[in-house]
């Protein structure tokens, strides 16, 4: 073929234009531009789980003898777990492979190209994305000054035929959580409610109990944060009964392989340990908070999340950003209408606050 008859010209219209999701860089990268070792690298850009997995997880997938088999394309050990750690009927949980997938499922279900759906911004980017790859059409409604959800201006935007409205709470990138009363009025909206509750075990608030009260209620939850297995890629949802029955129908099989069963089952049975990590976690947080407010030229927001953001004031948070990556230390910048020099810290160990804290001592004191 030549020129426009190449098979360019075959993909889908609305994907021509599709932006790459904006992913965190590998450790790679970093020790290449700072030349600062991979183990020496402080890790404050991803929301991940400074204190790793569970021990078990790392013995049950050294002794696991079944890779060369396909894991069980049900989960039906996993979904059971979950049906005792969840408090949800084990018919109401599907896992996937992180909730980016089961976000792709629900788009797959629901979205015609040209559907609606709501976007409670600055939020989750995977929201735009997967819309924009399944061709709907995104309606952002800009969250309050303080990060809260207008409820009204999402009633508004509803009554335009979205058919799906995405919350995260606690939301991400600024950490708060979503109050209920606010989740049961947009529940009356003919449209699906998709709660995204990643940093659930940081905030200990959801709302899974009303979702066999409401059949347009969909909770999202992950092992990548509170277990530390973002790189083994499993999150799982609470669906309606219905619904759930549908997205069974329609996921590929084995979606969740053998390894990120086995660690998400081990990390079940060993919640004693990881809620010490969790409690510590959340004990840093506040430190890192009260920390970080001692700067004249940062604002920390309140966060029930594992991550802090901050609204940096008079100063460059570009330069904020290259400085500390410059070091050896990560952290997420955004530049963005809404998030304008902004940054957002998550929580790392003792010693990573530490060194975080002398680090902005320098650029912002100097």
């Amino acid at each position: 073929m030549k020129g426009n008859e190449g098979p360019e010209r075959l993909i889908r219209s609305h994907l021509q234009n599709v932006q790459p999701y904006a992913y965190v860089a590998p450790l790679e990268a970093a020790t290449a531009e700072s030349g600062v070792p991979a183990d020496r690298i402080i890790k404050l850009d991803g929301n991940e789980n400074p204190y790793g997995c569970s021990p078990l997880v790392k013995k049950a997938l050294m002794e696991y003898p079944f890779y060369h088999i396909y894991p069980d394309s049900e989960q039906r050990e996993l979904r059971q777990a979950l049906q005792s750690y969840v408090g949800a009927p084990f018919e109401s949980i599907i896992a996937g492979s992180g909730s980016d997938e089961l976000i792709e499922f629900i788009m797959r279900l629901f979205i015609d190209p040209g559907d609606g759906v709501i976007n409670c911004v600055p939020t989750f980017g995977m929201y735009q994305f997967s819309t924009a790859a399944w061709g709907g059409k995104v309606t952002a409604v800009p969250r309050d000054s303080s990060f809260a959800i207008d409820v009204a201006a999402v009633k508004k935007a509803a009554g335009k035929g979205a058919k799906i409205i995405f919350i995260a709470s606690p939301n991400n990138p600024s950490g708060n959580v979503t109050p209920a009363e606010d989740i049961l009025q947009l529940l009356e909206l003919p449209a699906v409610v998709v709660l995204d509750e990643a940093y659930y075990e940081f905030s200990q608030k959801t709302l899974v109990p009303l979702v066999e009260q409401h059949e347009n209620l969909i909770i999202l939850r992950t092992f990548s944060k509170w277990a530390g297995l973002a790189g083994l890629r499993v999150g799982y949802g609470v669906f309606p009964s219905k619904i759930a029955k549908h997205l069974m129908s329609i996921k590929p099989p084995y979606n969740v392989n053998a390894a990120a069963q086995v660690a998400a089952l081990q990390s079940l049975r060993d919640l004693e340990y990881l809620q010490g990590t969790i409690k510590a976690i959340v004990a840093e947080r506040q430190r890192l908070f009260d920390k970080l407010a001692r700067f004249p030229k940062l604002r920390p927001w309140p966060s029930e999340a594992n991550f802090i953001l901050c609204s940096v004031i008079d100063h460059d948070a570009r330069s904020i950003y290259q400085e500390l990556r410059r070091r050896g230390i990560l952290i997420r910048y955004f530049d963005t209408p809404l998030l304008k020099e902004c940054i957002r810290i998550s929580v790392g160990k003792p010693e990573h606050t530490d060194a975080l804290v002398a680090a902005l001592s320098d650029i912002l004191l100097e």
